[in-house]
């Protein structure tokens, strides 16, 4: 599993990984602007974006991909900034390979299972053939009973390319059926040996990801974990209050 993946900046090594149904394109924004202090490696995960399609997705897994990045990039110890997802992956090297990770910023996720969140994006992006289809604005007509949120649609939607000159339609980017057939799996909580690094948790104030019930499994995996909150924000802080965002994680890389 080859990693697509962009590079910007120069300094220390900082990777960012993005959330489901995301690529490397989701922290954009962020990648910019951090890249005036760091070296940033913005990573799209398997199924995901222009890396290799797999019929099997589990954190186990990407981690061995981000090992092979590293190994392949020359990469000993690097900082993390994951989303959702991304954020789930970053606990789970930073659980299982602490001497490759230097510091944690984790935004609006936590080390638990979750129970489905996912279901009716599910049940409309699988509604049609996007073979079939003769515009962006038709699949956006047939996934709003599913997804009433316009910039929900926007982002799913940007999964949607043309298919080869000649073939017609459209084809979604990411591996949709190994993301529902693996869902329970992205779902999964992490596990591991407590991480003692510099750990950062970044949540959206109206977000229910991170709630105060989950309090002892994060500070049993992460003992010195802080907590920031962006206030007026939800699931995606980083793109709703995007120099804010970059503010925090910067102030929390430079001083750790």
């Amino acid at each position: 599993m080859k990693l697509h993946f962009r590079k910007d900046g120069q300094g220390d090594p900082l990777l960012l990984i993005h959330g489901l149904f995301g690529s490397l394109e989701n922290l954009g924004y962020v990648a910019k602007q951090l890249s005036a202090h760091f070296s940033v490696y913005s990573l799209d995960m398997r199924n995901h974006g222009r890396s290799p399609h797999h019929e099997m997705m589990s954190y186990e897994l990407m981690v061995g991909d981000i090992l092979r990045f590293l190994d392949e990039q020359k990469l000993a110890r690097v900082s993390l900034l994951g989303h959702s997802m991304g954020g789930k992956v970053a606990m789970q090297l930073a659980l299982s390979h602490p001497e490759r990770v230097k510091q944690l910023v984790v935004a609006d996720i936590a080390p638990v299972t979750y129970d489905d969140h996912h279901s009716q994006i599910f049940k409309g992006l699988l509604s049609f053939d996007p073979a079939t289809l003769h515009s962006r604005g038709e699949a956006d007509r047939l996934l709003a009973p599913f997804v009433p949120e316009l910039p929900v649609r926007s982002f799913l939607l940007k999964n949607l390319v043309r298919r080869a000159e000649g073939a017609g339609g459209f084809g979604w980017r990411v591996n949709l059926p190994v993301l529902h057939g693996q869902y329970q799996n992205i779902m999964r909580g992490q596990q591991g040996s407590p991480f003692r690094g510099p750990t950062l948790f970044i949540k959206g104030g109206n977000s229910d990801y991170i709630l105060p019930k989950y309090r002892g499994q994060v500070g049993a995996l992460f003992p010195g974990a802080e907590l920031k909150v962006i206030s007026g924000t939800g699931h995606w802080l980083h793109a709703e209050k995007p120099d804010l965002f970059c503010t925090i994680v910067l102030r929390f890389l430079t001083a750790a």
